[in-house]
């Protein structure tokens, strides 16, 4: 029975459960409550984070606008799976590399928050768990990425689709494991599970993984080119890191 109920789970609930963002009242109280209390220092990071920029420099007050709408309408655009559920790029990449991943947390949660409020995608109950696999976790994997490629001497364009890449794989680990520990298996524990939540992301989050890494080098190579000289993509990057880390 316990075994009949895990199959109606993951088959017969709405595509929603299964995107990127869990959906409104599926975590256990304790588990939403702790993925709050997780997400909260990241978010006041973040508050830190945007005040140091845009207090050093208020014209790029318009460039982290455009790092938010970019998540919200990538991480918005959900992809029916053949599996019953759905995927999702993250956006959250681009963010991260211009601005830090402090900064992309705060970003996270206002795209995550108001996507819940105007979209019925996620929740609210389960903001602090989205938040946490999708703009911390992932922005982390990103940053950490590119970091080792540029002190690696890896050309940057394949740092930033590496980091876009394991950025997006990485947001979708965390999530299948938020609901592993939530949700364990009757046999088999939170292990079976994740394996489960696992191969039910990978059929599509793959191939979006590999397109957000394309799209997000685009993006900056625009950037770049258009762009005035205080906000050079790939040059401010660094100093702007060094004033968030550094000061």
């Amino acid at each position: 029975m316990k075994n009949l109920k895990f199959a109606v789970l993951f088959f017969l609930l709405p595509s929603n459960l299964f995107s990127m963002h869990i959906m409104e009242g599926f975590l256990p109280p304790l588990w939403a409550g702790f993925w709050w209390l997780a997400a909260l220092p990241f978010i006041w990071l973040g508050i830190v984070s945007v005040k140091k920029i845009v207090t050093a420099k208020p014209e790029l007050k318009p460039l982290i606008a455009m790092a938010g709408a970019f998540a919200f309408v990538l991480s918005a655009l959900k992809i029916p799976s053949v599996t019953g559920s759905s995927s999702h790029m993250t956006g959250v990449a681009l963010g991260t590399l211009l601005f830090g991943p402090f900064t992309m947390a705060l970003l996270g949660f206002i795209v995550l928050l108001f996507q819940a409020l105007l979209l019925a995608h996620g929740g609210l109950t389960t903001l602090g768990a989205n938040t946490i696999s999708m703009a911390v976790a992932g922005p982390m994997m990103a940053y950490s990425v590119f970091t080792l490629c540029r002190k690696s001497g890896v050309n940057d364009r394949i740092g930033i689709f590496s980091a876009a890449f394991l950025c997006d794989i990485f947001t979708y680990v965390v999530t299948s494991a938020q609901l592993a520990l939530a949700h364990p298996a009757a046999d088999g524990g939170a292990a079976v599970s994740l394996v489960k939540f696992l191969t039910v992301f990978a059929v599509t989050q793959i191939p979006l993984a590999v397109i957000e890494g394309l799209l997000t080098v685009v993006v900056f190579n625009i950037l770049s080119s258009y762009a005035i000289d205080e906000m050079k993509v790939l040059g401010f990057m660094k100093l702007t890191l060094e004033e968030q880390y550094e000061k």
